[in-house]
């Protein structure tokens, strides 16, 4: 195994703020990439910086207070602009351009800089200044639709998921124009609506499949239990038989085929539920699998936190903070065998590497940064 890290040497200026741009950039941090959080200034009584939302998206990071809304403070971004990589962001389009940090502007700075714009919509197109979060994203893609319960409203999925899923495209489209410089000297912009990325893995509602008769989430034994049960194949049909104990009524002819049982797909929605309903879903789950039936617990927060294949595998990731002390989130899912990413410091303070980023690599001295800090610029 290597001591280097992945992207060590790539270093990304962070505007992003609440969840799909930070996880976006904490991914690259948690491989060695340094990732330099822009902070805004707040009053001590707004500042929530230290608390547990932020902590968790922003591990790994450096941090930098500075106000935007001031000239200066602008400039000192256009300065750090010229030591990055990367700039990402999660504005609306119109953002970056009033401060005069949008592509074309980035671009004068430094030819071959890689920005990153991560908005609802995307930078063009009539609905390009809508805002969104997580849940907004959801309803405009459609999945808030497709997540009800029969003729009930729209509920969506109780989480930003999509927000999530719009980092991981972020990632990946950072590191494909990362490689695309590498081999070409050229940097690049990336427009990514996070309404198309969520609505890109919809699959089933824009190009509906052969539907799977034997396919749900059916009760088991004890209060609230659930298990998610998929039988596409005749070979899975067989192997959930037999996990059945072969009853006849598996053999009536209601059932024979594929056809078949998704014609009659109410009865046997009935059938295999009284029968769930006699296991637990940890019982259920382990006989379906040995048998070949894709079957999964449906699990809550509370049993994800104890469950026995996350524990191995080192889900969870315990920093100490500061000001939080002990805390704990998500470690990064991708596991490079000579490369693993490294958890190394919770997020930053408000302003905690002023010193460094605006001292050291921008070379200002102590008085200047002392006149900044006293003028509001940082």
């Amino acid at each position: 195994m290597t001591n280097q890290p992945s992207l060590q040497n790539i270093r990304i200026l962070d505007f992003t703020w609440v969840l799909a741009g930070p996880y976006a950039t904490r991914l690259l941090a948690d491989f060695g990439a340094e990732v330099v959080k822009v902070q805004p200034l707040l009053p001590p009584e707004e500042d929530t910086f230290a608390r547990g939302y932020y902590n968790t998206w922003n591990r790994n990071k450096l941090g930098i207070t500075l106000n935007l809304n001031s000239p200066e403070g602008v400039a000192l971004a256009k300065k750090l602009v010229g030591l990055s990589d990367a700039v990402v962001e999660n504005f609306t389009p119109r953002v970056m351009a009033n401060w005069g940090l949008d592509y074309a502007d980035l671009k004068k700075l430094k030819a071959d800089i890689i920005m990153l714009s991560l908005s609802t919509m995307g930078g063009t197109g009539p609905r390009k200044d809508y805002t969104g979060f997580g849940p907004t994203v959801q309803a405009f893609s459609g999945l808030t639709h497709l997540t009800a319960y029969p003729d009930g409203p729209p509920l969506g999925p109780g989480t930003a998921y999509a927000d999530h899923v719009a980092a991981l495209f972020a990632c990946l489209a950072l590191l494909g124009a990362l490689e695309y410089r590498r081999r070409t000297g050229e940097g690049q912009h990336i427009d990514i609506s996070q309404v198309e990325a969520m609505a890109s893995l919809l699959g089933d509602a824009f190009i509906p499949p052969q539907e799977s008769a034997t396919s749900g989430v059916y009760r088991c034994r004890g209060d609230d239990r659930w298990c998610a049960v998929v039988v596409s194949t005749d070979e899975e049909w067989r192997g959930f038989k037999k996990a059945l104990g072969n009853p006849p009524w598996a053999e009536d002819k209601r059932f024979a085929t594929p056809s078949n049982r998704l014609k009659n797909k109410k009865a046997l929605d009935k059938l295999v539920g009284e029968w769930t309903q006699e296991h637990t879903a940890e019982e259920l789950m382990a006989l379906l699998q040995r048998c070949g039936v894709a079957a999964g617990v449906v699990q809550d927060a509370r049993a994800l936190a104890h469950d026995p294949q996350l524990k191995h595998r080192g889900f969870f990731v315990e920093l100490d903070h500061p000001e939080m002390g002990k805390t704990v989130s998500d470690a990064t899912p991708i596991r490079l065998s000579d490369s693993p990413p490294r958890y190394t410091r919770p997020a930053p303070l408000p302003g905690q590497d002023n010193e460094y980023d605006y001292g050291q690599l921008l070379g200002l001295g102590k008085a200047e940064l002392a006149r900044l800090k006293e003028q509001g610029v940082i």
